[in-house]
């Protein structure tokens, strides 16, 4: 499975996650990735997505195709890989790719009955849609995180601690320990109990994230 990001100045503007087949990138609206920009061409590149490869070619020999800053005409796209168009660029993602240690992340293991109840329940949690965060600043920009636990707890000790709870009407995020730089969609998160949509992004101590679902 392969995710796309477009990023404007360093800022992520939409994305699309693909299993397979053929995926256009360009300025026309058709396109399944639209980059709306001049150094754009209608039709800018193709990426076949096939038994677990992802190969970018080149389809208008006036808009160069480049690759990590380097121009070419095919490349097999790996994990991390940057797609440079202008003042836009766009990051590929495999998204089971999450080898490295962000946050403290584990299943919540609380007293509250509640919480109890929902791990129980593991395994009706798992009929809700897969769902994962990609880290979208810092050091590891473009990184991957499933969210496959009945509860995920994300941050650290004094810096605050979020949790994200995997139920069978959703995702839902709350605070657990501090309330300081935790902002959901640019605003304070606080006390409340928010559902997450595909897309909404997410600040726990400074690093962004954002929400999207298979």
């Amino acid at each position: 499975m392969a995710k796309f990001t477009v990023y404007f100045k360093d800022k992520a503007i939409h994305s699309g996650i693909f299993d397979s087949g053929v995926v256009h990138i360009g300025r026309d609206e058709t396109s399944d990735l639209v980059v709306d920009s001049l150094a754009v061409a209608p039709a800018h590149a193709v990426v076949v997505i096939k038994d677990g490869t992802s190969v970018i070619k080149q389809m208008n020999e006036k808009f160069p195709l480049l690759i990590n800053d380097h121009t070419t005409k095919e490349w097999n796209l790996k994990n991390n890989d940057v797609i440079n168009i202008g003042k836009h660029y766009i990051v590929y993602n495999t998204t089971d790719e999450f080898s490295e240690k962000i946050f403290e992340v584990s299943p919540a293991d609380f007293t509250d009955p509640d919480v109890r109840a929902l791990n129980e329940k593991l395994d009706d949690a798992n009929k809700t849609p897969d769902a994962n965060l990609q880290v979208l600043n810092g050091v590891h920009i473009g990184r991957i995180l499933r969210l496959k636990k009945a509860m995920t707890r994300l941050g650290h000790e004094g810096a605050g601690v979020i949790v994200i709870a995997r139920r069978k009407d959703g995702y839902f995020l709350s605070a657990l320990q501090g309330h300081d730089g935790l902002i959901v969609n640019r605003q304070p998160l606080g006390d409340r109990t928010v559902q997450l949509q595909n897309n909404d992004v997410i600040v726990v101590d400074s690093t962004e994230m954002q929400f999207f679902l298979d």
